[in-house]
């Protein structure tokens, strides 16, 4: 089993880095990318602690988009090159400032929170919405992250702001120069009718994204198939991922499964991403 698309707590997931290779080998995981959001302060300690997996390093950026949501993973990064971490940093500011606005909107409204308190509940993670969330559920304003997200943090709830993105051209650039190839993020988050996908992917293949995450827990079956058979005829390579942040987080993405609880299957990294990987160790 493969899975190309996870998260640690140097992001928004539940394990830290070492205990999601840990997990991952308990899941029977023989490929692990580890695709933290906006961050690869946990690609280290993942490295180091995967002797039994191979083990890819990679990031999750989040890219400014008109419409939906446009996440841009790099995977096989060999280096955070400086043009990375500059957007990284951007990134980090433009976060902090939207947490500042959530939470200042939450005050004003009587609500228990404050930047602080987010910080030190999380000391070492890339502060966002799901860790405001989880201080909800701690706080009994919420039971669930799910019923914080639909009740106050979603798009169109009362306390969404909406976050800036780091520009596509330069986040494709940054990948590459960072050793990693860039691959377009579960595509129908990108809320854009299939009659529009194909030329829309055309696109995206021209301004230099090399893969395609076909499979993904977001798409149904069908779905993920259709995705496979478009980014073929242009030329991308097909990867896979849970998209896994931990079971305390969401229960249904399993590591190793993807679209509607499908396997991943092997040849996502054999046949697929393999041929145009760099497995040349991370070095920070």
């Amino acid at each position: 089993m493969i899975d190309l698309h996870t998260h640690s707590k140097a992001s928004d997931g539940h394990l830290s880095p070492k205990e999601l290779v840990s997990y991952a080998a308990e899941k029977n995981i023989s490929v692990l990318a580890l695709t933290d959001h906006d961050t690869t302060d946990g690609l280290w300690e993942a490295q180091e602690a995967a002797k039994d997996i191979q083990f890819v390093p990679g990031i999750e950026l989040n890219i400014d988009w008109p419409t939906g949501e446009f996440h841009l993973l790099g995977l096989g990064l060999n280096s955070t090159a400086p043009s990375l971490k500059k957007i990284i940093t951007d990134l980090k500011e433009q976060r902090q400032e939207r947490n500042k606005s959530i939470i200042t909107k939450m005050q004003a409204e009587g609500f228990d929170i404050s930047q602080e308190a987010v910080m030190q509940r999380f000391p070492h993670a890339t502060l966002g919405r799901p860790h405001i969330a989880a201080y909800l559920v701690e706080k009994k304003y919420c039971k669930t992250l799910q019923q914080a997200f639909d009740k106050y943090l979603g798009k169109g709830r009362p306390f969404y702001v909406h976050r800036a993105g780091a520009d596509l051209s330069q986040s494709i650039e940054a990948i590459k120069e960072s050793g990693g190839v860039p691959v377009l993020a579960h595509p129908l988050s990108l809320y854009v009718s299939w009659g529009k996908m194909y030329p829309l992917l055309e696109e995206l293949k021209n301004q230099g994204i090399e893969g395609l995450e076909a499979y993904h827990p977001g798409a149904r079956i069908s779905e993920g198939q259709r995705l496979e058979e478009m980014g073929h005829r242009l030329g991308f390579f097909i990867t896979g991922g849970s998209d896994f942040h931990g079971e305390a987080v969401r229960k249904d993405r399993k590591m190793g499964y993807g679209t509607r609880g499908l396997k991943l299957e092997d040849r996502l990294w054999t046949e697929e991403l393999l041929p145009h990987i760099n497995l040349t160790p991370y070095e920070p």
